[in-house]
């Protein structure tokens, strides 16, 4: 259990606010919109990507220690973090 609300906390911090969440809100917001209709579009979405995401992470640890990859993956989210503080105090002209 403590490794899925891991991962739960995780994505749903990350899904916060980003593109995806943007684009979901924009077809919301239309018309002739079916906000089910929405959700589940968005929710099989998230789960497609996210089963990809496990597929290739899986098939990396056959081939690869799992220290490069969470070293990878900790780096990527900490440039991601520092690239959306930068972005959002407005440091880059």
């Amino acid at each position: 259990m403590k490794q899925f609300f891991a991962v739960f906390i995780m994505v749903f911090l990350a899904e916060l606010g980003d593109k995806t969440q943007l684009a979901t809100m924009m077809f919301a917001s239309g018309k002739m919109a079916h906000p089910l209709l929405i959700f589940i579009g968005a929710s099989l979405a998230l789960i497609a990507a996210s089963a990809l995401a496990v597929l290739v992470g899986h098939a990396a640890s056959q081939y690869l220690d799992t220290f490069p990859l969470q070293l990878v993956a900790g780096i990527g989210f900490v440039a991601l973090g520092a690239w959306m503080v930068v972005e959002h105090f407005g440091v880059i002209p």
